[in-house]
Formats: structure tokens, C-alpha cells, sequence
């Protein structure tokens, strides 16, 4: 479904297409109870009339073989229905769940402007509410089906009282149809609310460590409980109104049944209606209260899933952050990434060059013009963002597809993820294998870029050594160490060009000068490009020049000893 017709409706009626053939066996089989339950009361009126009135053994015993063989099919289909509409719901929950995965961790990214714990919510939420569409369809037939079956016994019995029954559902049906959009802005209002505290919540569970090193977690803990306090404002005003609805559908419904068994109780007195036909009808009066409070439900059901299935839409219909070409993998040039006159952001006229072998450092007075070239390198700016030129090997980035251009350049965040599994499957997920997956990557090529990356005390601090268990986002290894094992996995992906950005805010001294002389032997013996974001003296002593950016642009170039011994503003930046 391309980006620019999906909607909520799209997304509502693509559901029941996927699922079109469970939502039909479904529909039958749940249409089939519904008639053969509304057939018990006339089947029970029959038998008062023609078995038990008139003392027929025979005929009695026939009418509860025959009521039996009713109960059966009614019982059989609702359990095979149910089973189907569920299944439907599962499975195309399911689906959605998968798509907004995919586009969440699309390379290209989008612009759906939904935050971590936003995503997460349409996720583990609006996906299964959505699918809710293809229950209403079943359920909704269903109470249809019934409702008719039920106005066709009472026509036979009598033809007013069963038109009466056939105007009067749907003028029921409509008069509850009109909270219908109340009930989706409430919903989405709901959705909206939860979403958002769930993303807040992500963040601050995220950052609890700087919050408590910085004493701000009290500020974050009331800045949580206000948000939460408005999502269960919200929560309830929707539970309100759906309260409202439900109350409505049953106070209609009940007077709806009364007014039919009252007209049915005068039409016995009056002698036009039998003892059984009289059992029947009002049989039938109580019956009709289920489908009609069905369609009610369905309602409710129906505005959560629209409500819902617009986020799922929003994720879905997102543009593409960037749009990359098509060129396969460029051959290796002399100059393997070249920024000429970029600008973006702080950036304006940026000039930039990395060889094959050599290792670049980059220090930005600016903090904030490091990281947009952090993020231009890292390909999150569309093309149209930028100015200038950006070539990998002498071919613009924009033509070349993101795989090829990932196989050349890859760019190592500051803030380092690491994935719930072993270490050593985080350390091969570089080398193509998914953490947490089999991997079958040479232990000498894993344990030659943790010492590369003066990583050895983290194996050696653990009884499991390389096989330890890492927790979510590697939350029991110390930043330091974080970092380390980033640094090596990014080692062992052994790219063309490696973009660091300050790799070892969290190291020590000692083992940061282990690091630099391991990363940088490492880089120089495969002859990889390297460039270190940083304004670590440490690091920056182990490059071969350093490019110092001011205002955007490169003002002073050359080894970090001359820039030292002759640059005041230098010295004074990276050695305060």
C-alpha cells in the first residue's frame, strides 16, 4: 500500500480483505447460530402447540430430537465462528505488528514524528485494536441475521407485530449509530494520551541514570505523574461516554422488548394469538434484546478500531526520511568520503577528506556542529536538508543505495545500543548475524577487536567471558564498557570508513590511551578510513591530522602536536 493513500479507512478495509477468508467462514458460521438460536423460541411454541397441547407422544419425543439437533448446530457453529473471527484478529494483528516494525526500523527512517514509546504503543496497542474491524464484520452479520430471522417468525405469526419489529431495529440501530463519533474522537483521544505517557516513560527509563547523577529524577517523577494523571483523565472521559452508550443501548433495548411483549400479551387476550405462538413471541422479544445490544457493542467496537487504526495509518503512511539511489557498491578510490562546501545545520561550506588508511580527527568547537555531521554521515538528512556535495569513493551519497552505502561507511553513535542477548552475539551482529541469533563468526576475529578496543577487562570481569549475558540495551555493563563493546563491534563490521563520535566519554585515562593505540593500529594494518569526532587530546594525538571545525567550517588543519604548539584556541579547547 503506497504512502500516500493509506488512511484509517484503508488500513480498516485492508483488514478485512487480508482476512477475507475467515472473516466469510466466520460470518457463516456465527450467521448460522444466530438464526438457529432465534429458532429455539419458535421451535418451543410449535411443540407447546402441536406435542403438548394436543397430548402427541410421538410428535413430543420428535419436537426435542429435533430441538436437540437445534441446539447442537447453534452450539457447534458459535464454537467454530468464534474460533474463526478470533483467529482473524489474531493473525491480522499480527501482520500490522510486523509492518510497523518494519517501517520503524526501515534504514531510510520516517517522518511519522512518533517518539520510541509512542511507537511501542501503536505497536503492542493500536495494531490489535484495529484488528477489531474484522470481529465487528462477523458479529455484526450475526446480529443481523438474527434480528431478520426473528422478524420473519413474527411475521408469520403475525404481520404488524413484525413490521413492527423490522422499522423499529433500525431506527434503534440509528439513533445509537450517532454517538459513534464521540465515541472515536474519545477513543483516539485515549490512545493519544497513553501513547505519550508510555514515550515518556521509555525516555525517563532511558536517561534514569543521568537523571539521578544530575538529581533531577523528583522533577521527572512529577512530570510522569502529570502526564499519567492526564491520560487517566482522559481514560475516563472515554470510559464515560462509552458507559453512557452502553446504558442508552440497554434502557432502548429493554423498552423495545416490552413494547413487543406488551403487544403480543394483548393480541393473546384478544384471542389472535396461541398459547404457543404467545411463548414464542415473547421468546422472540427477549432474544432480539442480544443481536440489538450486539450492534450497540459493535459500535463501541467500531470507534476504537477507526480511532486506532488512524495511528496505525500514521506509521504506515509516513514519507521516508530519505530517499537513497539505486548505484550498487562504488569502487574504492583514493579519497573514500568527501564532504565539499556541505552546509546543514551549524555546518556552512564544509570541507572534508578521508583516505584509504588514514585516521582523521574532527574537533568542533561547536558541539551542536558535531553532531549534525554526525548526523549527515549517518544518512538521517534528506538530501534536500543539505547543500553541498557528500561522495562515498566519488559517487554522491544520494545515488547510491543504502546498502551500498552502509557497506562502505558506517558511523558508530555516541549513545551506544546494545542488544539483550550474549556478548558475543552482540559482537557478531556486526559481522551480518542478528543478535540473539546463531553466529558463526571466527572467535579470533571477535577477540582481536576487543582488544583492539582495550575491551579484554570486560570478557575477564565475567565467569562466561564472551558468552555473558547482556541485558536490555547492555544496562549491566558500565558505560565505559558500553562503549568499549560498540567500539568492537563496530571493529569487527571492518568498514571501509568508520565514523566515531567521542567513543570514549565514559573511559578512563589509562584505558583510553590503550584504546586509542589499538583502534588506530588496527584501522592502519587494514588500511581503513577512520574518523574520530572528538575533543579528546588522547585520541586526537593518535590521528594522523586533525580538521578543527568554527562556525561550520574548517578553520585550522594539520597534525594534533603542530595544532597544539600553535593554535591558542586549540590548546585551549582540548586541554581544559
Amino acid at each position: 500500500m503506497a504512502a500516500d493513500v493509506i488512511s484509517g479507512q484503508a488500513v480498516l478495509r485492508r483488514a478485512l480483505r487480508r482476512q477475507r477468508g475467515r472473516v466469510v467462514a466466520g460470518i457463516v458460521l456465527l450467521c448460522t447460530h444466530q438464526a438457529a438460536e432465534a429458532l429455539v423460541p419458535v421451535a418451543i411454541g410449535l411443540i407447546i402447540d402441536r406435542a403438548v397441547a394436543t397430548g402427541d407422544v410421538r410428535a413430543l419425543l420428535l419436537s426435542l430430537v429435533g430441538l436437540a439437533a437445534l441446539f447442537t448446530v447453534l452450539a457447534f457453529a458459535y464454537r467454530a465462528g468464534a474460533r474463526q473471527a478470533y483467529a482473524a484478529v489474531e493473525q491480522e494483528a499480527h501482520l500490522v505488528r510486523v509492518e510497523i516494525a518494519r517501517s520503524a526500523l526501515d534504514p531510510r527512517g520516517n517522518r511519522s514524528g512518533m517518539r520510541d514509546g509512542e511507537l511501542l504503543s501503536v505497536t503492542a496497542s493500536d495494531a490489535e485494536l484495529s484488528a477489531l474491524v474484522v470481529r465487528v464484520a462477523g458479529l455484526c452479520a450475526a446480529a443481523v441475521t438474527a434480528i431478520v430471522v426473528a422478524a420473519v417468525a413474527l411475521l408469520v405469526v403475525d404481520v404488524p407485530l413484525g413490521l413492527g419489529v423490522l422499522l423499529g431495529v433500525p431506527l434503534v440501530v440509528v439513533a445509537l449509530q450517532r454517538m459513534a463519533p464521540l465515541l472515536s474522537r474519545r477513543s483516539a483521544s485515549q490512545q493519544e494520551a497513553l501513547a505519550a505517557t508510555t514515550a515518556l516513560a521509555v525516555d525517563l527509563v532511558t536517561g534514569l541514570r543521568v537523571l539521578r547523577g544530575i538529581g533531577a529524577q523528583d522533577h521527572a517523577a512529577r512530570r510522569y505523574a502529570v502526564a499519567s494523571r492526564h491520560a487517566l483523565d482522559v481514560t475516563l472521559r472515554a470510559a464515560t461516554t462509552k458507559g453512557l452508550h452502553l446504558g442508552l443501548t440497554t434502557t432502548v433495548n429493554g423498552l423495545f422488548l416490552a413494547a413487543v411483549a406488551g403487544v403480543a400479551g394483548w393480541l393473546a387476550l384478544q384471542g389472535r394469538l396461541t398459547v404457543g405462538e404467545l411463548v414464542a413471541v415473547v421468546g422472540l422479544a427477549q432474544f432480539i434484546a442480544e443481536p440489538v445490544q450486539t450492534l450497540g457493542y459493535c459500535v463501541q467496537l467500531f470507534a476504537m478500531a477507526r480511532a486506532s487504526a488512524g495511528r496505525v495509518a500514521r506509521v504506515l503512511g509516513a514519507e521516508p526520511l530519505t530517499r537513497p539511489g539505486t548505484a550498487g557498491p562504488p569502487a574504492p578510490g583514493p579519497a573514500r568520503l568527501t564532504l565539499d562546501t556541505i552546509g546543514y545545520a551549524g555546518l556552512d561550506g564544509l570541507c572534508l577528506r578521508v583516505g584509504a588508511g588514514e585516521v582523521l580527527g574532527v574537533l568542533a568547537y561547536d558541539p551542536g556542529e558535531a553532531e549534525a555531521l554526525v548526523r549527515l554521515l549517518s544518512g538521517r538528512v534528506p538530501r534536500e536538508d543539505y547543500r553541498g556535495t557528500l561522495c562515498v569513493d566519488g559517487v554522491p551519497a544520494e545515488d547510491l543505495h543504502i546498502d551500498a552505502m552502509r557497506g562502505v561507511l558506517l558511523v558508530e553513535q555516541h549513545d551506544v545500543a546494545l542488544f539483550e542477548g550474549t556478548l558475543r552475539a552482540n559482537l557478531a551482529a556486526a559481522a551480518g548475524a542478528g543478535a540473539g541469533a546463531d553466529v558463526d563468526v571466527d572467535e579470533a576475529v571477535l577477540r582481536a577487536a576487543v582488544r583492539a578496543a582495550a575491551a579484554e577487562d570486560v570478557l575477564a570481569a565475567h565467569p562466561h567471558g564472551i558468552d555473558r549475558l547482556l541485558t536490555e540495551r547492555g544496562a549491566n555493563l558500565s558505560g565505559g564498557q558500553r562503549q568499549r563493546i560498540g567500539l568492537a563491534r563496530a571493529l569487527v563490521a571492518d568498514p571501509p570508513v568508520l565514523v566515531l563520535h567521542n567513543p570514549t566519554t565514559a573511559v578512563d585515562a589509562v584505558t583510553e590511551a590503550l584504546l586509542a593505540e589499538g583502534l588506530t593500529a588496527a584501522r592502519a594494518a587494514a588500511a581503513r578510513g577512520t574518523v574520530l569526532i572528538t575533543n579528546s587530546p588522547v585520541l586526537l594525538r593518535a590521528t594522523h591530522r586533525v580538521a578543527v571545525i568554527d562556525r561550520g567550517r574548517v578553520v585550522a588543519e594539520g597534525p594534533h602536536e603542530h595544532l597544539l604548539a600553535g593554535d591558542a584556541r586549540y590548546r585551549e579547547e582540548v586541554l581544559r
